[in-house]
């Protein structure tokens, strides 16, 4: 979705949708890194960064040397954002962070707790009418008081899709890296999670259509009084009652 300028191939939702429904057919897990990596976090800054942040990150980012990510949940906060505990304070040239991210896809990049080489972040700046003003960071690799806590293993789901805890401990972002303006994350939000949603909705479709090949073929394949399991109307009707739920669920996507 990123624009040409950028290094992007500038295309829409419905191509985003295509291309996370073939992946996921493929590997879900690798989808979801994919997913977190083109549309939370690229996509998010092709459309809320300025021209600096962007023409510095997205190149790299849409060529592959850099991989992103978004992170927003905490330990205590989960779809209930304005409640989260991360803080980030102006000081002179900089912004300091302090708090934990948790459950964070692509938050690290291998085994030895390597972070990813540029987060989306998410953090209060204040408040205003008794409600909580979040901005929105780009904290990059290396960046003083940025480090992984912790991978998380042994999860349900989705184990090739790279997960982690971040630590920001008094850390330094410097000013360019805000995100459009103090207080706009809610939304940079709502404006991203449009299309994120339709990209997870399509990962749905491409895991339906896998286990729609999968259950056809053992159904070829297994024979059972002499003939496939295929031949069977009660396991007809399995077969073709999925196929017509997976494409009701394509249209609808």
């Amino acid at each position: 979705t990123t624009p040409e300028k950028f290094g992007g191939t500038g295309l829409d939702a419905l191509a985003t949708v295509i291309v996370h429904e073939e992946l996921s057919a493929s590997d879900p897990g690798f989808c979801l890194a994919h997913l977190a990596h083109a549309l939370l976090c690229v996509n998010n800054l092709a459309v809320n960064g300025n021209d600096d942040i962007r023409g510095r990150l997205l190149p790299k980012m849409c060529s592959g040397e850099f991989v992103g990510a978004m992170a927003m949940s905490e330990p205590a906060v989960g779809t209930d954002v304005m409640g989260m505990q991360m803080t980030a304070v102006k000081q002179g040239d900089f912004y300091i962070l302090n708090g934990r991210k948790m459950w964070i896809t692509n938050g690290t990049i291998d085994n030895s707790g390597t972070p990813c080489d540029a987060v989306l972040v998410y953090a209060k700046t204040g408040e205003k009418n008794g409600r909580a003003l979040i901005s929105t960071y780009i904290v990059e690799k290396g960046s003083p008081g940025f480090s992984v806590g912790q991978k998380i293993k042994d999860k349900l789901g989705m184990r090739a899709s790279s997960t982690a805890e971040l630590v920001f401990d008094n850390c330094k972002v410097p000013v360019k890296n805000l995100v459009g303006h103090e207080g706009d994350s809610m939304l940079h939000m709502m404006r991203n999670l449009e299309i994120e949603r339709v990209g997870l909705a399509a990962m749905s479709l491409g895991i339906a259509l896998r286990s729609i090949k999968e259950m056809n073929k053992y159904a070829t394949d297994r024979k059972a009084f002499g003939q496939p399991l295929s031949r069977f109307g009660q396991i007809q009707k399995y077969i073709s009652e999925s196929y017509a739920e997976f494409m009701a669920a394509r249209a609808y996507v």
